[in-house]
């Protein structure tokens, strides 16, 4: 990949974005209590105006164009988060992880998510099209989910160990339950990982699948490393937060399940989607339709919409529901 940066401008801002992500860990060390919607809504203001700090910055200091680059390849980029957030909140539901954890783990996932996302803008988009398989393994999963959140109408309060991590157990030493906010303890001698491990590394998972959709669209705006890397790590840096702030939004309302499934529902057709269509050019002239960025964000704001319109219309007929407190709000 090309850049028009000058090595010492790469140093300085690999040491910002360092700084800003040893701040948020020193953040995340001294908070004892799950993170309120309030809180939320605050970090988010603060990593949209850092973002846009950056990008003036370049506007006025870095080559001509790159300012207007960097702004479009965020907002790209943080726009297709938005269905990353939807499956992280599937993952912490599925292994219940505790509130007071919850902070941790997006934490870790995304820092290795960011060096994961790196080697793969290194790599180019010859590995990133070979990677475009996993759109549909992915998307069978998230509908398949989808489904199974439907059938139970309820939330698992328990973690419950599925297939996967019932595989990884007889190969890899894990702990019963969660031990608080670790992600390992040592157990007769010898060292355990907790459930928050592994959901630790399925955010990161799901953070890179998602990029082999989000990287090609940045490319498509420019191909300066320097653009792409920074546009990236503001985007991932800002989701954390964004995350506690929709799902406590979503916790205030009812039919959560059946709002959740039918995102998860979509994201996992519109995943199936990007992984086939990629390769019909060698079938034939089939097409299938193709579901933009401006088109997913509509669905998935008036899939919101609509519940909270089922919930407006429930609080009509038999009330409205218990509300819980704000220190409740994180999942």
């Amino acid at each position: 990949m090309v850049t028009a940066f000058s090595p010492e401008v790469w140093t300085a801002t690999l040491v910002l974005l360092l700084a800003i992500v040893g701040f948020d860990l020193v953040v995340i060390g001294r908070r004892s209590g799950p993170v309120t919607l309030r809180d939320a809504s605050r970090w988010v203001i603060l990593y949209v105006a850092l973002a846009a700090l950056f990008g003036v910055a370049l506007v006025w200091l870095g080559p001509p164009g790159t300012g207007t680059e960097f702004f479009a390849g965020y907002l790209t980029e943080y726009s297709l988060s938005v269905d990353n957030l939807f499956v992280f909140l599937l993952i912490m539901t599925r292994f219940a992880v505790p509130a007071g954890a919850q902070d941790k783990v997006l934490y870790v996932g995304i820092v290795l998510s960011m060096l994961l996302r790196a080697a793969l803008i290194f790599a180019g988009a010859a590995a990133i099209a070979a990677a475009s398989w996993t759109f549909v393994v992915f998307g069978v999963f998230l509908a398949y989910t989808a489904l199974r959140l439907i059938l139970s109408g309820e939330d698992e309060a328990e973690f419950e160990e599925g297939v996967t991590v019932r595989a990884l157990r007889r190969v890899i030493p894990i702990t019963p339950g969660y031990e608080g906010r670790r992600l390992a303890v040592r157990r007769a001698g010898r060292t355990m990982i907790t459930p928050l491990f592994l959901a630790v590394a399925a955010i990161a998972v799901a953070n890179v699948v998602f990029a082999v959709d989000s990287i090609p669209a940045i490319f498509g705006l420019t191909d300066d490393a320097f653009v792409v890397l920074t546009a990236n790590a503001f985007a991932l840096m800002g989701l954390r937060q964004l995350y506690f702030m929709i799902g406590g939004l979503m916790q205030r309302l009812s039919y959560l399940n059946y709002g959740l499934a039918a995102i998860l529902g979509f994201i996992g057709v519109k995943l199936v989607l990007e992984g086939v269509v990629p390769h019909l050019a060698s079938v034939g002239p089939v097409r299938l339709p193709e579901i933009g960025t401006g088109t997913s964000l509509l669905v998935i704001l008036g899939l919101l919409v609509a519940v909270g319109l089922a919930n407006v219309v429930r609080a009509l007929v038999v009330g409205p529901p218990e509300r819980l407190p704000e220190h409740e709000l994180v999942d």
